[in-house]
């Protein structure tokens, strides 16, 4: 096994902002898309069916996200929502190319999802599915991979609005300097800071590139600009409002683990991998570091703790069909030489920081600390030295499985060695890495937008736990957490035959409702349980004896089917800016289900017609929900648009006249 001592190559010291360089070429478009994930993808693709210009930029050089770039190529899906297919037609297509092309949905056999497969073949088939887009819509794509965009240009454009538009994006395109070191030879950790630098360097030639509208106005927007990276990127760097982490204790959000909030405290992140069982037992050698991260690993439950089970989980090729078996009441084939396991677990490589020490995803103080919010300061966003010791987390995590012999949460005598493995790595790989890991780590969790100021929402709106969640609120836990007030205005709140609120009310008679919020502004779908990875109390993360954070998982378990209301897509301050994926305006804990594979081309479908209508239409977004309670005629327009093209709006019988959604499942 290949490991890299990253520790060595990570930031010890705030960025200097890099010198900005002379620009070598400049690119007109008519939806700027960040980031090449899901979310980017889908709004690609509509763009392009709609024969528009699209330059679509990405940190790594494969599209896909989750599926492919970060390694999570096992497709999360809810049973109801799946048995009916009730899908975006690209999600659909997707599914159907998986299908084919493997001959099957499912070609590793795993049990987590209906289908497991390699993310390499996800990237070449999300291409694929690009292009032929652009052929049938008569589409230009422009496709800037290995690319960041290092600075905005922000200025006033109209009296409306905000009045404030990005005009222009730059953007540091990287390829390799060193016939010996090709792009993703080393982990991210190792280049993120190489990537926003303008200077080319041993590693990389850059190439500097100005994004800008395919035509001018002094009128209406010209472009669009999707925000649709990983950690909300473009959210930081535009400095539009947003949240990090837990939100305050409140009547929206009931289940916080925090009376304040804690902005530290995000849902941890993985390095994904690839392993292969072998005939015969392999030769591994432990990590330098793995003593200081042992401690932290496990199987976390005794209904988990088999090899077998942990390995077919994500399994996500399997050539040939193994023996039957179960455990702990669930039924999978036996691995066989040959099958590949994708790991992506809890106590495993998980990694988990949550304090001002080490917390991945920088807030905005610790930006201006560090002058990336300067002209020409930004670097991303990140702590790389928490990717780095997440890289390392990871590969410990593969020697524990296959050599370890402790268990954090289960004691002794629990974990066996099992040494039939082997660690995958190299060019042509399943990650395609020279060190194995993915190209970029699974993100659960980033910077999620504040929306405008609506009636209902003095603060911006926010999509929040009482809008999706099922969870009983007439529990004890709640109302003795819960001050008088706050418990009376939640029960105010989730009156099902007063949804307005009569404050008179003897709340210990109001009833539940039984469904998630309706929004009159919905764009999308999405569904899935509010699943959480909580951040870790000490720091690091891998620290021996640490917990999880208290409290955090209180707010997890089953959702509503639920939308997504184009409110929580338009950020305050920029009126031309679309934000999709995982930065949308949610909470802590609504965000923890609204982040799966779906959800994320349902909001990224949902950004791409979004913006081609508004183009269209010389219409805003935000102009199409000034009157939030009602339905406004061009936005009527839109949602016609979005369901006729196969974009659904709503879930099958979940309107105002059902009020029991209990059977989604």
């Amino acid at each position: 096994m290949l490991i890299w001592d990253t520790g060595v190559l990570a930031q010890t010291s705030p960025p200097k902002s890099s010198t900005p360089a002379t620009i070598e070429r400049t690119e007109e478009c008519e939806l700027l898309v960040v980031g090449g994930g899901l979310s980017g993808v889908a709004a690609t693709y509509e763009a392009l069916l709609a024969g528009k210009t699209v330059c679509m930029t990405e940190i790594t050089d494969w599209v896909g996200g989750q599926i492919s770039a970060q390694g999570t190529s096992a497709l999360d899906e809810r049973t109801t929502q799946r048995s009916q297919l009730f899908f975006p037609k690209g999600y659909l297509e997707l599914r159907k190319r998986i299908e084919e092309f493997y001959g099957k949905l499912n070609p590793g056999d795993c049990w987590v999802s209906e289908s497991c497969f390699l993310p390499k073949d996800a990237n070449q088939l999300m291409w694929q599915q690009l292009k032929d887009a652009e052929a049938k819509g008569n589409g230009n794509l422009k496709w800037f991979p290995s690319t960041v965009i290092k600075d905005l240009k922000i200025e006033t454009i109209t009296g409306e609005g905000t009045g404030q538009q990005i005009t222009s994006a730059i953007g540091i395109q990287h390829s390799s300097n060193n016939e010996y070191l090709p792009l993703n030879t080393l982990p991210l950790s190792s280049t993120i800071e190489d990537a926003y630098s303008y200077e080319d360097s041993e590693k990389f030639n850059k190439e500097i590139i100005r994004f800008v509208p395919a035509s001018t106005s002094d009128k209406s927007a010209d472009w669009y600009v999707i925000e649709a990276t990983e950690t909300g990127e473009i959210v930081g760097l535009a400095d539009i409002p947003y949240r990090l982490g837990i939100d305050p204790l409140s009547s929206y959000e009931p289940s916080s683990s925090s009376m304040t909030g804690d902005e530290y405290c995000t849902q941890g992140f993985t390095y994904t991998f690839a392993m292969e069982a072998t005939e015969e037992p392999q030769a591994h050698k432990m990590p330098t570091f793995y003593n200081e991260h042992k401690n932290y690993y496990s199987y976390e439950l005794e209904r988990l703790a088999d090899f077998d089970l942990v390995f077919t989980y994500r399994r996500i090729w399997s050539p040939k069909k193994g023996d039957l078996k179960k455990f702990s009441g669930i039924e999978f084939t036996v691995p066989t030489p040959g099958d590949i396991s994708m790991q992506n677990w809890t106590w495993g490589n998980d990694y988990r920081p949550g304090t001002a020490k080490d917390n991945l995803i920088y807030t905005r103080q610790q930006l201006l600390e560090l002058g990336q919010l300067e002209p020409n300061g930004w670097m991303g966003g990140l702590r790389t030295t928490t990717l780095s010791r997440g890289e390392d987390h990871a590969l410990g995590y593969f020697y524990w499985l296959v050599e370890g012999t402790t268990d954090s949460q289960l004691g002794d005598g629990v974990k066996k060695p099992y040494p039939n493995n082997l660690f995958l790595q190299g060019i042509d790989s399943p990650m395609g890495t020279a060190h194995g890991l993915s190209k970029y780590p699974y993100i659960r969790e980033g910077r999620r937008i504040v929306g405008r100021v609506y009636p209902g929402y003095s603060k911006g709106f926010e999509i929040n736990e009482i809008d999706i969640s099922r969870a009983d609120y007439r529990n004890e836990y709640y109302a003795q957490k819960l001050d008088a007030k706050t418990y009376r205005q939640l029960w105010t709140k989730l009156d099902s035959e007063d949804p307005i609120g009569n404050r008179h009310k003897n709340i210990d008679k109001i009833q539940q409702r039984t469904r998630s919020s309706i929004y009159p502004d919905s764009v999308g779908i999405g569904h899935y349980a509010i699943d959480f990875h909580p951040c870790m109390n000490e720091s690091p993360p891998e620290k021996a004896g640490n917990t999880e954070r208290e409290g955090e998982r209180k707010g997890g378990g089953q959702a509503y089917p639920f939308q997504i209301p184009l409110r929580a897509m338009i950020p305050q301050k920029i009126d031309n800016l679309i934000v999709s994926g995982k930065s949308i305006a949610t909470s802590h804990i609504a965000s923890a289900a609204y982040r799966v594979h779906s959800f994320e081309w349902s909001s990224g479908a949902a950004a791409g017609i979004t913006a081609v209508f508004s183009l269209e239409q010389k219409v805003m977004p935000y102009q199409l929900v000034d009157q939030p309670l009602i339905q406004e005629d061009q936005f009527k327009i839109l949602k016609k648009r979005l369901d006729e093209s196969g974009n659904p709006t709503a879930f099958p019988d979940t309107s105002i006249f059902n009020q029991d959604w209990s059977d989604w499942q």
